[in-house]
């Protein structure tokens, strides 16, 4: 069997004030970027732990972000983000006012994980797998 090629995949959200948003996923999420693309920016790689969330504002086109659940409201999440601490990263995200869309549980599918809805009208789901 060949050595695995797949490192990471980074989720590529189209935002209306990138500025904003990136302000957002460090001050509520903490994230961090080092730069802004663009004049004026356009483009930032939000960090965290190792894992990469993209945000990219289309000038000429506001209104345009498309979280999956805006599409069809069985489509619940735009990223599932595998955690350590599910309850720690909660807690953490609790204490910063982030909005949450969905309680911490324990899920039938083996996970115990929550939703946070973003400043953008995305979901993202923090989950850990429950030891069996």
């Amino acid at each position: 069997m060949a050595e695995k090629n797949l490192r990471l995949i980074a989720p590529y959200y189209l935002v209306d004030d990138v500025v904003k948003s990136a302000e957002w996923y460090r001050d509520k999420l903490g994230f961090k970027f080092e730069r802004y693309w663009g004049e004026p920016p356009s483009f930032v790689m939000l960090k965290r732990d190792g894992i990469i969330i993209m945000h990219k504002e289309v000038w000429g086109v506001k209104g345009k972000a498309r979280p999956n659940n805006k599409v069809h409201e069985n489509a619940c999440w735009d990223a599932y983000i595998w955690v350590n601490d599910a309850d720690a990263l909660y807690a953490e995200f609790k204490g910063k006012g982030v909005k949450i869309a969905r309680e911490i549980e324990n899920t039938f599918y083996g996970c115990r994980d929550f939703d946070i809805e973003d400043c953008n009208g995305y979901v993202l789901c923090f989950g850990q797998d429950i030891e069996a």
